[in-house]
């Protein structure tokens, strides 16, 4: 810091300074991730899937399904959830950024997170119960019906909660350019 901003604020209030806008630029980044994730799939993944016979759509989305529950998922998803909380926490008091940050984490956990636990691990539990091998074509096409359209429309409502989310993190960004008076 130049000296003359330490002329105004003692060290300990520069360190909790510093502190909260590193937990606001990792919130941002992981709220980022998980933002991209759930559009990247939104606009291409499911377009892609969508054209293919429906046991290997089945099968195409068991394996996805499967390899997204790894650490680096884990970390964004779960990281996000739990640092959106706490980053708000850590700004109350600070007007306008405890707002944005309120309205954040009530978007990421209800529409991403909420969404996902009650929406769509239900939906992937049950498609990874079926046997597709041993299925008739009959079972295979009624359980793409039942699955898709649903699993879709709920990726979908969560793609919208992490943009809104991650748009409003970046509203606290911006308005936490000040130093704490």
């Amino acid at each position: 810091m130049e000296p003359l901003l330490m002329t105004f604020f003692n060290t300990s209030q520069i360190k909790i300074y510093e502190m909260t806008t590193v937990f606001l630029l990792i919130t941002a980044v992981l709220t980022a991730l998980i933002a991209g994730l759930f559009y990247a799939y939104s606009c291409s993944v499911v377009l892609g899937l969508g054209k293919l016979s429906d046991t290997e759509y089945l099968r195409a989305m068991q394996s996805i399904n499967r390899e997204i529950l790894n650490p680096v998922f884990f970390m964004s998803f779960m990281g996000t959830a739990v640092l959106l909380p706490l980053t708000t926490f850590l700004y109350r008091g600070e007007q306008p950024g405890f707002l944005f940050l309120l309205l954040a984490t009530a978007a990421y956990l209800i529409g991403v997170f909420g969404v996902t636990v009650v929406g769509n691990v239900p939906l992937n539990d049950m498609l990874d119960q079926f046997d597709i091998s041993n299925s008739t074509a009959e079972a295979v096409k009624q359980m793409r019906e039942s699955f898709e359209n649903r699993w879709n429309l709920l990726n979908n409502i969560r793609t919208a909660f992490s943009v809104i989310s991650i748009v409003l993190v970046i509203c606290a960004c911006i308005w936490n350019g000040e130093l704490p008076k």
